[in-house]
């Protein structure tokens, strides 16, 4: 059931959190992924591990797909329902002390998200939902935008998404625009409407996307990968092809002013 699934994501994410915060701001040990996959630390790696050994304690049939455990294809593809991590989402974040890092987690079942818990615990924050409950922060309901229009809607994306090769025109459109390390967060503050839209025109992988994914939709969002389709989940590839999450009345506008693939 999502309800328990949510339950049990809650518990494991403030576990983490309290591990992540043993680290934060003490100078954790920290190098750089093979392949330019970007930093982890001895805190990403001990959160990891916490949560696998308790989260398949209590759902042992599920798979397991996570940025710091190495991947077993064949074991999360014969799955149902596998869980989806991303210890530490934001670890350069992290690393420089700043408070927007996360624990984001995700159950997928038959590709669909289920129920997703991404906990800030610097902030003391945490956003939540099932496939059937409403999205919250800290147990709250929250809502998406009502913004309608791309020029001066509140963006939050890297400062490449504003590159001429991805708008139809050659220009972008006038976007008010931020951005935040995690991807998870950035989807969270879209769900909550202090955001209206986030985009990423890259390969995303699904632990950033999953949990974030479903928080923003409950909360009225439209998210899809850069095409304009529904993400689903235990790919094969373990990526999304990019990410335009927006405010209902905004997506389709956003969209509209996209441009195709770049050759």
């Amino acid at each position: 059931m999502p309800a328990n699934d949510l339950a049990l994501l809650t518990s494991a994410a403030e576990a983490g959190g309290a591990i992540a915060l043993r680290h934060w701001r003490q100078a954790p040990e920290a190098w750089e992924k093979a392949g330019g996959a970007g930093p982890v630390t001895v805190a990403d790696i001990a959160v990891d591990r916490m949560l696998r050994a308790e989260l398949l304690a209590a759902r042992p049939d599920f798979g397991w797909l996570s940025e710091e455990t190495e991947d077993n294809p064949a074991a999360r593809l014969a799955a149902d329902t596998v869980f989806i991590v991303d210890p530490i989402d934001g670890t350069r974040a992290f690393i420089a002390g700043e408070d927007g890092f996360a624990i984001a987690l995700a159950v997928a079942h038959r590709g669909e998200i289920t129920a997703a818990v991404i906990h800030l615990p610097a902030r003391g924050e945490t956003y939540a939902a099932t496939a059937d409950s409403p999205a919250t922060l800290n147990g709250a309901p929250i809502s998406a935008s009502e913004a309608a229009h791309p020029e001066g809607a509140r963006l939050l994306a890297p400062h490449q998404a504003l590159d001429p090769q991805h708008w139809r025109t050659g220009v972008a459109p006038g976007f008010r625009r931020s951005f935040r390390t995690a991807l998870a967060w950035r989807l969270c503050l879209v769900a909550a409407g202090r955001y209206d839209t986030a985009l990423s025109f890259r390969p995303i992988w699904e632990w950033d996307l999953a949990a974030g994914d479903l928080i923003a939709r409950q909360a009225g969002a439209v998210v899809t990968d850069r095409a304009g389709l529904r993400v689903r989940y235990n790919s094969p590839a373990g990526q999304a092809q990019g990410l335009v999450a927006a405010a209902p009345a905004l997506h389709g506008p956003v969209m509209e002013r996209l441009a195709g693939w770049p050759e």
